[in-house]
């Protein structure tokens, strides 16, 4: 018998603890998050009324030095009639265990154990597709680079591929052939060697000045720290092979929809141009990345929008809903 059980987010959410095995730091888990339908009114009933997307999955998977906790996210699916899932992965979360290095990963290829338990568990197979339901994978950040390669290596499992701010690109792009050579080597001599830390927490207060009085949420900061988590040599060297991987070009075989900010910003001292830009990515970068991902690609620039498209001021992430819904009605219709 599955046992879900309550998740933090409340009586709308709740979670259930997929055992992926043991590896040298001890037993290893992630956990699957899933929002609870609200069913139809009985108005709705007697009026037969369906939803557009009521045999429809969604998989999201969160980024760097984060976890699952955006409600609305989940709410704009399951209004729609789909069934939502969000997956802590390992280490990350609700999944992280005392004693474990967060976040850590030397081979993103590693996440397809955590990614298939979660399908599984939704009841699709292993692979994802052991039923006629339609899968949207939604990913952000590094999560949106951990489903692009996941979907290009699984061509047959997802029907949509939904992006916020998918890290495609490392920052320093034009660098980045020259310094993984010497990254790989730190990784297999000195896995855990930790990068200097250069976030000053900028990120964090952005999204603090831009809260959003009708979309709130409380974060857990010790899952989602004000400062990234450390960065080590080994899950850097995972990343930089992802990169690569993308840069030489995906096939994602389904439709493919990225969301960006319209631009980026340096965040090397407190601005207030820090609470209108992405200051994590290059987005023009990740832009011509995206269009390596697959041969059906949208991609939608949304002025004033942060980093999480969806954590961005009040008109930014309204636009950023409202251009979702517009890409998700048009996929609906080529059923």
């Amino acid at each position: 018998m599955v046992d879900w059980t309550p998740d933090v987010l409340g009586d709308e959410f709740e979670q259930l603890t997929l055992d992926l095995g043991e590896d040298d730091q001890g037993p290893v888990v992630a956990t699957l998050v899933r929002a609870l339908p609200r069913p139809l009114r009985w108005w709705e009933r007697l009026a037969g009324t369906s939803r557009p997307l009521e045999s429809v999955d969604v998989l999201y998977i969160h980024g760097w030095s984060d976890y699952f906790f955006q409600k609305r996210l989940a709410r704009f699916w399951t209004s729609r009639g789909a069934r939502f899932f969000a997956l802590d992965l390992r280490k990350y979360g609700r999944s992280l265990r005392q004693g474990q290095t967060p976040g850590y990963i030397t081979d993103l290829r590693t996440y397809d154990e955590d990614i298939a338990a979660a399908l599984d568990a939704m009841g699709r197979g292993a692979d994802g597709t052991g039923t006629t339901r339609k899968l949207v994978l939604l990913g952000h950040s590094t999560g949106g680079l951990t489903l692009s390669l996941w979907a290009s290596r699984h061509p047959d499992a997802a029907d949509a591929v939904v992006l916020n701010s998918p890290w495609l690109e490392f920052q320093f792009a034009s660098v980045r052939s020259a310094i993984a050579p010497m990254v790989e080597l730190t990784a297999r001599l000195r896995p855990l060697e930790v990068a200097p830390q250069v976030d000053l927490g900028f990120y964090t207060r952005a999204q603090q000045e831009v809260l959003d009085p009708d979309d709130p949420m409380e974060i857990n900061l010790e899952w989602r720290p004000v400062q990234s988590m450390a960065v080590y040599a080994g899950w850097l060297s995972a990343i930089l092979s992802g990169h690569r991987t993308v840069a030489s070009g995906l096939s994602i075989a389904a439709p493919v929809c990225v969301l960006l900010s319209a631009r980026s910003a340096t965040p090397t001292r407190w601005s207030d141009d820090l609470t209108r830009a992405d200051s994590v990515l290059v987005v023009d970068d990740i832009a011509r990345a995206s269009l390596k991902l697959g041969s059906s690609v949208t991609v939608e620039r949304i002025d004033g929008a942060l980093h999480d498209i969806f954590l961005s001021r009040h008109e930014a992430r309204e636009d950023a809903y409202h251009r979702l819904a517009t890409w998700v009605t048009g996929w609906r219709a080529t059923w």
